[in-house]
């Protein structure tokens, strides 16, 4: 059996984390840019975000298999931590993409940026090669870089809309 209440409390927290992981991120690279150069920014604040975020999965991972669920709402939070932690790890790196956009700078002079995409690289290529041959890994790093950018939109809408419902008020009366 598994627990939905449960899961949708971890997706929750998944979501908040998307979030968290986005904004800080870019918040903690334009504070850097009042010290030194965008790249040199990018490389200090990306691999610490890119650390506490896969440390606070685990840690979220591991406080749920240590918790008195179900061995089967166990299974799928294992599932989706390891289906989600790509698009997670994508979080501060498209803050940095998105900030080096609107600086009009091109983000693969970053070493840190350069080695996200090397790592993502050596999970994706197996992908892209069992598929078939080709220029296929070009195609799966964009399908990548949008369905990160898709989850991660999609988690932030969860995680906000209660509170933008709150703000429009309650729903009007229904005239019989």
């Amino acid at each position: 059996m598994v627990n939905l209440g449960y899961l949708k409390r971890r997706l929750g927290q998944y979501a908040a984390l998307w979030v968290g992981g986005f904004l800080v991120g870019g918040a903690a690279i334009l504070a850097g840019l009042w010290f030194v150069d965008l790249m040199t920014a990018v490389d200090r604040v990306l691999p610490v975000m890119l650390g506490a975020l896969a440390l606070t999965l685990g840690a979220g991972v591991v406080l749920s298999l240590t918790s008195r669920e179900t061995l089967g709402t166990k299974l799928v939070v294992l599932l989706l931590a390891a289906l989600l932690v790509l698009p997670l790890l994508w979080a501060p790196v498209s803050a940095a993409v998105a900030v080096a956009w609107f600086a009009d700078r091109s983000i693969e002079y970053s070493a840190s940026y350069a080695a996200f995409q090397i790592g993502i690289s050596r999970v994706l290529f197996p992908i892209g090669q069992a598929l078939g041959q080709g220029d296929l890994f070009g195609w799966v790093w964009t399908a990548f870089q949008w369905v990160s950018t898709v989850v991660g939109f999609l988690s932030a809408l969860a995680r906000i809309w209660p509170a933008i419902r709150r703000l429009l008020g309650p729903e009007p009366p229904v005239e019989a």
